[in-house]
């Protein structure tokens, strides 16, 4: 039965001390701390000095260019790539050119956004994979609902648009005001 060297995990310690050891702003030493978001390096002089830094690195991996495509805003060549919240397209010309798309973002929907009424209602994925429909105009234009939205205004309010709703008793139109209680089966 071999015998494991116990030096070797103690140069690993080491290494990681000299790497992490002190905080660029102030000089103190840099200790793990446990946040919200997971583990990361805090300086130990906090709140004196608040520096603090991810351990782990969310790199951007590019997975594909995408050969014939144009950039919008610098007109350079197009990538499909991986990073932190899945997949998106973004130009290769990064960090220079911040042009970035989601891959299943879709075109303007026939709904006019109720709020500032010149937006249209646009189908968006949030990242943890919920489906929910925003104003194109973001973000001068903040209006969000959850349900889809269905261009016929309500019977009882006026509102602009109904939204479809999956209830107990099956699908209804409803209104997404908060007063306004009107609904109807589809």
């Amino acid at each position: 039965m071999s015998k494991i060297d116990p030096t070797l995990f103690s140069a690993h310690e080491h290494a990681l001390e000299r790497e992490h050891h002190l905080c660029p702003l102030c000089g103190g030493s840099l200790s793990v701390r446990y946040g919200k978001h997971g583990p990361f390096l805090g300086c130990s002089a906090y709140p004196a000095c608040d520096y603090i830094r991810p351990l782990t690195s969310h790199s951007v991996e590019l997975q594909k260019v995408l050969e014939g495509s144009a950039c919008p805003a610098c007109g350079q060549l197009l990538a499909i790539k991986k990073g932190r919240y899945g997949l998106f397209i973004g130009c290769t010309q990064y960090p220079l050119c911040l042009h970035i798309e989601s891959q299943d973002e879709q075109g303007p929907s026939d709904v006019l956004c109720p709020a500032c009424g010149r937006g249209h209602l646009v189908s968006r994925t949030s990242r943890y994979g919920k489906i929910f429909y925003a104003c194109d105009g973001f973000p001068n234009c903040k209006y969000v609902v959850n349900d889809k939205p269905v261009a016929k205004p309500c019977p009882q309010c006026g509102w602009p648009m109904l939204i479809e709703r999956q209830t107990r008793q099956g699908h209804k139109l409803c209104c997404p005001q908060k007063l306004c209680d009107y609904q109807t089966d589809l």
